[in-house]
């Protein structure tokens, strides 16, 4: 029921109350994110330390991995986001004073950004694992589009308005993200319910490992999780925006924060569709299709001498990477029990981190050696390649007809 199920989930109030937490934690992140990335290349110059900062976010996602995920699942989801929205709270505190007294340097801003990897290492499995405890099955794949509708509202606004702070001096951007994080913690805490979930069991090595074995034993979750890793992994751009900014379409932090912008706009106009009309049909191929034009719009990105195209396919871009994502995220979600959610969206979020924060150390790195344009080419072509190899690895996965919700027990 195309009409209804919109509706219904604009009279859920805790949906809502979820939902605003989003929005606030994702547009802390993104101004946190484009302050840090002009702030370092302003200290350093070198191209290489905007991949590096990438990498030290995403080391805590490798050491904690098995441990994110039976957090998530012993204890109070509520409580643990919020921690974890504290911690981001502080980060934010310390960069603002630090920007205030001038101490700001290259240390401590890698020292930062681990713990910021730490915090949202625990975050996202928790606040993944939450939203089907909160909506009803039947409008979850709706409730996953609208809920990242939420981030990528802020994601659009939130780095405009990070870049166009900075230009006043950083302290006007950490500042806000401090309040904004805060915000979030208070609506997290005031979900209804204690949101305890079933596993009340001691962490073992057999439960930590149960999320993997889980997804080893769904060739279509591994082949959809593991399409986006690699997939973003090459064809990722963003850790190198501040220098298409700079160097190669000749704007500043007004435009840096433009370009991050882009995608997200892409990404939110997707979500706003697929949050009323969900795909129901050949979700494999549409998933597919979306990837390679992810790919496609990549190499035009890379390209590109125009601000105003390169906004243009970073929109596109932006769409083509939210059609996968919920696809994806829909049915791991629906088809793991409730007592597991937490371990397998601690995996599922070591693949996103490796895409996205990997994704820029390796692009860091390849512009390091290639340069900045055959660098983000070349991620392009991999991507393409990769979507043509996954439709060989998981054919059953590229033929799904239908979001089909097979929940399984599966040991823990």
């Amino acid at each position: 029921m195309p009409d209804q199920a919109p509706l219904l989930l604009r009279h859920h109030r805790p949906f809502i109350a979820f939902w605003l937490a989003r929005v606030f934690t994702a547009s802390g992140f993104q101004m946190l994110t484009v302050a840090i990335g002009w702030n370092l290349y302003q200290l350093t110059g070198n191209v290489l330390d905007l991949g590096l900062v990438g990498l030290v976010e995403f080391a805590p996602r490798v050491l904690f991995m098995l441990h994110t995920g039976h957090v998530a699942d012993r204890y109070d989801r509520r409580k643990v986001a919020a921690i974890c929205q504290s911690l981001q709270a502080l980060i934010a505190l310390s960069l603002a004073i630090g920007s205030a007294t001038d101490q700001v340097t290259r240390e401590m801003i890698f020292i930062l950004a681990f713990l910021l990897g730490a915090a949202r290492s625990f975050e996202m499995p928790t606040t993944q694992a939450l939203l089907p405890s909160i909506v009803p099955s039947a409008l979850f794949p709706r409730a996953v589009a609208a809920a990242q509708s939420a981030q990528q509202s802020a994601t659009i606004v939130a780095p405009a308005l990070g870049g166009l702070l900075y230009a006043f001096g950083s302290v006007w951007v950490y500042g806000p993200t401090v309040i904004l994080y805060v915000i979030a913690c208070g609506l997290m805490l005031n979900l209804p319910g204690r949101q305890t979930p079933l596993n009340k069991g001691k962490a073992t090595l057999d439960s930590l490992l149960a999320g993997i074995r889980f997804i080893r034993s769904r060739p279509d979750i591994l082949g959809a999780i593991s399409l986006d890793l690699f997939a973003v992994l090459l064809g990722g751009a963003t850790a190198l925006l501040p220098v298409f900014a700079k160097d190669i379409l000749l704007t500043g932090p007004w435009g840096l924060g433009l370009l991050r912008s882009a995608p997200a706009v892409g990404a939110l106009l997707m979500s706003l569709w697929l949050a009323r009309f969900s795909v129901d049909r050949q979700v494999g191929r549409v998933m597919f299709t979306a990837v390679g034009v992810f790919g496609v719009a990549t190499i035009a990105f890379g390209l590109s001498t125009s601000f105003w195209f390169s906004l243009a396919v970073l929109v596109v871009l932006g769409a083509a990477d939210m059609i996968s994502m919920v696809i994806r995220a829909s049915f791991v979600q629906l088809e793991t029990p409730d007592e597991m959610r937490g371990r397998v969206s601690a995996v599922n979020g070591l693949f996103i981190g490796a895409s996205n924060q990997l994704g820029e150390f390796e692009s860091g790195l390849t512009a390091h050696w290639f340069g900045t344009v055959p660098a983000v080419v070349m991620g392009g072509i991999g991507t393409l390649v990769v979507t043509g190899v996954w439709i060989k690895l998981f054919p059953t996965l590229a033929n799904r007809d239908r979001m089909h919700v097979q929940v399984e027990e599966a040991k823990a």
